[in-house]
């Protein structure tokens, strides 16, 4: 299998290349030329095995260029017992009949970036091992909260590569900033930039595409790449765990291999949705994806009217992931879409770049109204929806799970569709204790620290804190640089 540029065709590079460079010289993002697919015969076999075999099976079609023994080397590293609190990996909750939560979070750093970024540095340094020709890799990680720390514990120490991970000053929880700038490695480097998630996202583009920086990196012998899900290595493994959901809902006898489900993701940069369309052509059966927004409601007001405009004020919310108004990962549906004419895609991303704004016109309206449907919440909802799902159900989530759940719950009443659903549930709650106990009980967080938070909510729901959000407490904070986004391009030469 060989992979294209969705703005350029005529590129065509293996899987390792195309994880090696994360993203193409011409700026834009790598796309296997064709989608493999799987039998039903293939997916009921699927279903006895684990988690570890389904991603051997699922990857091993788009990582051509990897051996058998790579590919086994690469997931045993990444979900390995230990490295995951449940032996399942990725665990299904039953809310109610017909209605699953996929547990995304029991990886290292309690978000589901885990999933791929535990396997990223295996399958990045092999990939380089084969093209990059002894390089060192100094990556580049735009965050808007869990794609920083889970990038920052996926790569700690790993030989051959730097890593450096740009956030908003004020666009992460306290928890998830205490995460990065704590983070151990002698490979490691966290700036904070004044900006919101986008500015850090355009600016990292912008040193990859900058041929002047990447020539003084050459003559260190060093080459940039990426684990934001621009890299396709990020978004591979996120395949995996929507297959794997369909798997375990059989093997629970939920459903019957051949049924339809519908699968909700609360998104803001539209990789983890994303993901969720490439398991669909793949061959698994899902009726409706479902995309959740919160106020930054970019994607929800693009997936009805067909028109993209992030003209518009930015929202700093208590989902602070999906505080985004450019979503990246949307150009690599769109290039799918429109039957991978990068001329056309060319010319929507110029327009985006110019304007702010592009339209895709009726017929594409159409097709993406005939895949998605979507819908956003604010944190007022937001909150509701977290105290009325623990009220009924017993079930704690996370700020961006309880925008999923509000926006499903509108979906299902408004369409009438009672197709057995699977939500993805992106974080753990005592990640965003704040928010999360003041949706449950507002006047026991008055006056508390964060980690008094943490203790209360842990009090109140019985539930216990992951011991890595726990321990945090203690740690020394190491990083506390914040620059400008005309200045992002200087820390990372220094950094190298």
């Amino acid at each position: 299998m060989f992979y294209t540029s969705t703005r350029d065709k005529t590129v065509k590079v293996t899987a390792s290349q195309a994880i090696t460079q994360g993203i193409s010289s011409d700026g834009g993002l790598f796309v296997p030329e064709d989608i493999p697919e799987f039998s039903t015969d293939e997916l009921i076999e699927y279903s006895k095995l684990d988690y570890i075999g389904r991603a051997k099976a699922i990857l091993s079609m788009y990582l051509t260029d990897f051996s058998q023994e790579e590919i086994d080397l690469c997931v045993k590293g990444a979900y390995a017992q230990g490295k995951f609190s449940s032996e399942k990996v990725a665990e299904l909750k039953q809310l109610k009949d017909g209605v699953n939560v996929l547990e995304l979070w029991k990886g290292p750093t309690c978000a589901f970036k885990d999933m791929a970024l535990q396997l990223l540095p295996h399958l990045l340094t092999t990939s380089a091992k084969k093209t990059a020709k002894g390089k060192e890799i100094v990556i580049l990680v735009a965050t808007s909260g869990d794609t920083g720390k889970a990038a920052l514990e996926g790569f700690k120490d790993v030989d051959g590569t730097k890593i450096m991970v740009f956030y908003p000053s004020d666009g992460v929880s306290p928890m998830q900033k205490l995460q990065m700038t704590t983070q151990e490695g002698s490979n490691v480097n966290v700036c904070a930039i004044e900006g919101n998630f986008d500015d850090a996202q355009n600016g990292v583009k912008s040193i990859f595409t900058n041929k002047e920086t990447k020539k003084k990196l050459d003559d260190k012998g060093m080459m940039f790449s990426s684990a934001n899900s621009i890299n396709w290595g990020r978004l591979a493994p996120q395949i995996v765990y929507y297959i794997s959901a369909y798997c375990d809902l059989v093997s629970e006898n939920k459903i019957n291999v051949g049924d339809l489900i519908n699968i909700v993701v609360p998104t803001g940069n539209f990789g983890n949705i994303l993901a969720a369309y490439y398991a669909k052509e793949m061959g698994l059966p899902i009726d409706k994806l479902i995309c959740a927004s919160n106020k930054n409601n970019v994607l929800t007001d693009f997936l009805m009217t067909g028109k993209y405009d992030k003209n518009r004020d930015f929202h700093t919310t208590s989902s602070p992931s999906m505080d985004i108004l450019i979503s990246s990962n949307l150009e690599r549906l769109l290039f799918l879409l429109c039957g991978m004419d990068d001329i056309q895609v060319r010319s929507w991303m110029a327009s985006l770049t110019n304007s702010g704004k592009y339209d895709v016109g009726k017929n594409m309206l159409k097709k993406l109204n005939s895949i998605f449907a979507a819908g956003f919440c604010d944190d007022e909802k937001t909150k509701m929806t977290i105290a009325k799902t623990y009220e009924d159900f017993n079930y704690l989530c996370d700020t961006h799970t309880g925008v999923a759940v509000n926006v499903y719950n509108s979906y299902r009443e408004e369409s009438g569709n009672t197709t057995p659903t699977v939500i993805a549930s992106t974080a753990s709650p005592f990640k965003f204790s704040a928010s999360v106990l003041n949706a449950l009980a507002p006047e026991k967080a008055k006056g508390l620290d964060e980690f008094e938070m943490v203790c209360e909510l842990s009090k109140i729901t019985g539930l216990e804190c992951p011991p890595q959000l726990a321990n945090l407490a203690s740690k020394k904070v190491r990083f506390t640089d914040c620059c400008s986004k005309d200045e992002m391009g200087k820390k990372v030469l220094d950094l190298v």
